[in-house]
């Protein structure tokens, strides 16, 4: 369901019962799992440019939404050891909030799910290398057992003998879903610039279309109702809007605020209202008995 007055807005039609539900105190949120996803950013005449891709129509969540590669963080990848280029865990764990073990767990979550689901790894032999081409079938075979979970990353990069290169991406944003949804996730928010030598394709059986798309396009046509997005897919390329090139964007990944993004709904003078902190554009009004304006 796309809410008129919001563009392509992704919004659920069972949202307003849900959101009903939990203000009553009828509904119980679910523990969110962490997640990561990355904003794969490229060079073009017209600025840089972001890799989306369309969640397939059957998809249970956010069908035909327009995201960025992405997915759940591996357990298993959170004490063993990792070579490793860039910040130290310390650092990473001071940065993204959480202790060191998950701090691995999660850049790996990230650099995992950018191969899975773009061909793209932010992976080389030495700490100031990266690897070249991914599409043979030895690597697809080894991308294969990764979305199979049949191995986990950090056995993958033990194994071919690969540093992963944290220094190549920097920590953006982190948004945790609503607390009616039925399926929650803690998800933080990386770029990463394109590596020489490499290709995106579309590696991901949950997403029927790949893009590269300039932000400013990508909004615009999120504004005129033609993608549909979830609300932080379109706030964080309204937000790349400001940049230039993929560089300027990396630089200015440091001094970005990680302070969690959670929609809050509440009880108003006989509505709900339903909004995300600092990002006006996706407050509902929500009538007790009837639909979002």
């Amino acid at each position: 369901m796309v809410n008129a007055q919001a563009g392509g807005q992704w919004y659920p039609p069972e949202w307003p019962e849900r959101i009903r539900a939990l203000a009553g105190g009828d509904l119980t949120p679910v523990v969110p799992k962490r997640a990561a996803t990355v904003m794969l950013l490229k060079d073009t005449g017209d600025g840089p440019a972001v890799h989306m891709l369309r969640r397939r129509t059957s998809m249970a969540f956010a069908g035909g939404a327009y995201a960025y590669p992405g997915g759940g963080v591996d357990p298993r990848d959170d004490d063993r050891h990792v070579r490793w280029a860039g910040p130290a865990r310390a650092g990473w764990a001071d940065r993204l909030g959480v202790d060191e073990a998950g701090a691995q767990a999660i850049v790996c979550a990230a650099v995992r799910e950018t191969y899975e689901e773009a061909g793209v790894l932010l992976a080389g032999p030495t700490p100031d290398s990266m690897v070249g081409d991914t599409t043979g079938d030895d690597w697809e075979a080894d991308r294969a057992a990764l979305v199979a979970r049949e191995t986990s990353f950090a056995e993958f990069l033990d194994r071919r003998g690969l540093v992963l290169r944290s220094d190549l991406l920097g920590a953006w944003t982190r948004w945790i879903t609503p607390e009616f949804e039925p399926r929650r996730y803690d998800t933080w928010f990386f770029v990463a610039k394109l590596p020489e030598g490499q290709r995106t394709r579309n590696a991901s059986t949950e997403a029927d279309r790949t893009v590269w798309i300039t932000p400013r396009a990508a909004a615009t046509a999120y504004d005129r109702g033609e993608l549909l997005m979830m609300p932080p897919t379109i706030a964080t390329l309204r937000q790349l809007t400001a940049y230039a090139t993929a560089a300027e964007a990396l630089d200015a990944a440091p001094a970005r605020d990680l302070t969690p993004v959670l929609a809050s709904a509440r009880l108003v003078e006989g509505e709900i209202v339903l909004s995300w902190p600092g990002h006006d554009e996706f407050t509902k009004h929500i009538p007790t008995g009837g639909a979002p304006v």
